[in-house]
């Protein structure tokens, strides 16, 4: 996967701020996305940040979200790569989360199970069916449609 495209796309869909904010739920979030109260920033580190303590930050968010995947669902990495993208920037909006509790990627059981089985249109039309679907605005939009058709909209 181009870990540099993953990137840029979450840049996009997260947006990118020095300074700390509450998230749509209430979490404390900082650069692109960072969880704050499930990971705090390395001691010494002040606000608000540079660019590259932001950078750091989601190499290693990316990193873990991707290493959280190929423990729950390794099947994923079979996908396509667009598809691959769009798993990865669902949990990593979302946290991994799981089947029982109805949080996270997991928490889409029938998309996922849809998507394991190689059903992108059902796959979509889940991802579609969620309060993810429409808190996140044009960032679900896009990634269902790259989730139905394998092909990324560039907006």
């Amino acid at each position: 996967m181009d870990l540099k495209l993953l990137e840029a796309e979450l840049r996009r869909d997260e947006g990118v701020r020095p300074l700390p904010y509450k998230d749509t739920e209430g979490v404390n979030t900082v650069g692109v996305g960072h969880n704050l109260d499930a990971a705090p920033l390395p001691a010494g580190w002040k606000y608000p940040l540079s660019d590259a303590q932001m950078t750091q930050l989601l190499a290693q968010d990316v990193s873990s979200t991707l290493a959280k995947l190929d423990r729950a669902v390794p099947w994923w990495r079979g996908m396509d790569e667009v598809r691959q993208r769009v798993v990865a920037n669902v949990c990593f909006n979302l946290g991994i989360g799981s089947a029982a509790s109805g949080k996270g990627l997991l928490g889409f059981k029938k998309a996922v199970a849809a998507m394991q089985r190689g059903d992108f249109a059902t796959a979509a039309a889940e991802m579609k069916d969620s309060k993810w679907y429409r808190q996140v605005g044009q960032r679900s939009v896009r990634l269902c449609s790259a989730m139905l058709t394998g092909v990324m909209p560039s907006a």
